[in-house]
Parts: C-alpha cells; sequence; structure tokens
C-alpha cells in the first residue's frame, strides 16, 4: 500500500514544474522586452549622428567641380569611414579632454583580442585603427556615437592632415629646390652639385639642419583654410576645394 508520503509527492512534483514554468515565461517575457528596447536604442543611435568637430576620412582622388558660371575648382574627394566614438577622456580622470575615434571596419574575427577589450566598453565592433582629438573641454558625447559627413555643411573651412607620399632618397635638387652650378664660364660636371657645406678654418664643422639629399616625403602634413564645396551625405562624401597631402586610400583627419 501506497504512504501518505508517496501520494503527496506527485502532486508536490507538479506544483514544481508548474511554477518553474511560470518563472521560465516571466524571464523569456522580461529578456524579449529587453532586448526589444536594446535594439531600439541601437537603431536610434544607428541612425542619428554626433555633432563632432572632427571626423576620419579615406582620400578617394580628385575631380573637378563646375559652378554656375562654368568655372572649375580642383576638387579632393573624401570618403568619410564610420567612424565610432570609442573612448571620453576627462579632465578630472585624465588631466586633459579628448574624444578618441574608431575607424577602418573588419569583419570581428580579425579584431586582436586587446582591441576587443577595449571596444566593449563602448559596444563597438569592427574596428582595428583609432585616432585620439583634443577638445578644449570636457566633451558630453555618448560612447558609440557614430560620426559620418553630416557634420559638414557647404562653405566650411577644415584643418586635412595627412601623411604625404613617399619619395624615397632624393638629391638637394628635388628635395630642396637647388637650383645647382653654372653650365657656362668654363663650368664642368657641377649642374647638379650641392655646392660648399661650410668653411674649412671657422665652424670646421657643419651646421646641424644643412639642406643635403636624404630621405624625401612621408612626413605628417596639414594644410588649414580648405573650404568645403559640396557634401553628399547619401555617399558619405566630402569634396574639398584644393589638394590634400597623401596618395589614395590614405587616412586623412578632417578637423573644423
Amino acid at each position: 500500500m501506497a504512504t501518505e508520503e508517496q501520494k503527496n509527492k506527485p502532486e508536490v512534483e507538479e506544483k514544481g514544474v508548474n511554477a518553474s514554468d511560470e518563472v521560465v515565461e516571466a524571464a523569456t517575457e522580461h529578456s524579449a522586452e529587453g532586448v526589444e528596447n536594446i535594439s531600439e536604442e541601437l537603431s536610434n543611435d544607428d541612425t542619428a549622428s554626433t555633432d563632432l568637430p572632427f571626423v576620419i576620412g579615406k582620400k578617394a582622388g580628385m575631380t573637378r567641380i563646375f559652378d554656375e558660371n562654368g568655372c572649375d575648382y580642383p576638387t579632393t574627394v573624401i570618403e568619410i569611414a564610420p567612424c565610432y566614438v570609442t573612448q571620453i577622456k576627462t579632465m578630472k580622470n585624465d588631466g586633459y579632454s579628448s574624444v578618441q575615434l574608431g575607424f577602418d571596419e573588419i569583419p570581428d574575427r580579425k579584431v586582436k583580442q586587446t582591441q576587443k577589450g577595449h571596444l566593449s566598453k563602448s559596444g563597438v565592433s569592427g574596428v582595428r585603427n583609432f585616432k585620439e582629438f583634443r577638445t578644449e573641454s570636457d566633451s558630453d558625447v555618448k560612447l558609440g556615437s557614430k560620426v559620418d559627413a553630416s557634420i559638414f555643411e557647404l562653405g566650411d573651412f577644415v584643418a586635412a592632415t595627412g601623411t604625404s607620399k613617399g619619395r624615397g632618397f632624393a638629391g638637394h635638387m628635388k628635395r630642396h629646390g637647388f637650383s645647382g652650378g653654372r653650365r657656362s664660364h668654363g663650368k664642368n660636371s657641377v649642374m647638379r652639385k650641392a655646392g660648399s657645406i661650410g668653411a674649412g678654418s671657422d665652424p670646421s664643422r657643419v651646421w646641424l639642419g644643412t639642406r643635403m639629399a636624404g630621405r624625401f616625403g612621408n612626413d605628417r602634413v596639414t594644410v588649414k583654410n580648405l573650404e568645403v564645396i559640396r557634401v553628399d551625405v547619401e555617399s558619405n562624401l566630402v569634396f574639398i576645394k584644393g589638394a590634400v597631402p597623401g596618395a589614395k586610400n590614405g587616412f586623412i583627419y578632417l578637423v573644423k
């Protein structure tokens, strides 16, 4: 014969199963609501662009643009890379104020583990290059915010910074614009000579900084007061009047 404990045992088990099912259902509903809220916040963040005075782009090449009067202007096309705010430094915590942007998107599997740990704080993934911009005061921008071409308007003046084209080891005429030696009055084999580099007795040495042959190019160059003459927000393109340092597909830092 079954005891009273054995009779009551199935009922207790059924009650426990029902209670656990209710807890699971409540948890799933709560998690679903949380996922929906997070997805809505992410979608809103993706569509909205943060208004910052700086951005990172890639040099797509040069072209020319005609105005209403038929005048053409040499133009550099900058493709604004998707930039995300990956770090914010404040005067209180770091001693100075700055905003770090992450750019150059790649598959998440190619991101280094150390960079993944750095990106986890901002919720950004698939970024491998970073650039820090100083600010005058602490910025109220949020981590993970996106920056695109919409921050520019027609008529804005920007400073473009890039790495100039490397030309290898060059002579003094190409590197510094020397004119060379005379080609007449009995001169021989001095047309491309550098000439004297200093006196023998005093100072009996070569002055530091004397312009000579050497490595030419591959330097960090900044060109200021370049005018924005066209902005294509849909394609994330910015057209800048004039030349910008660097070769095609080189990264350009634009600061208003």
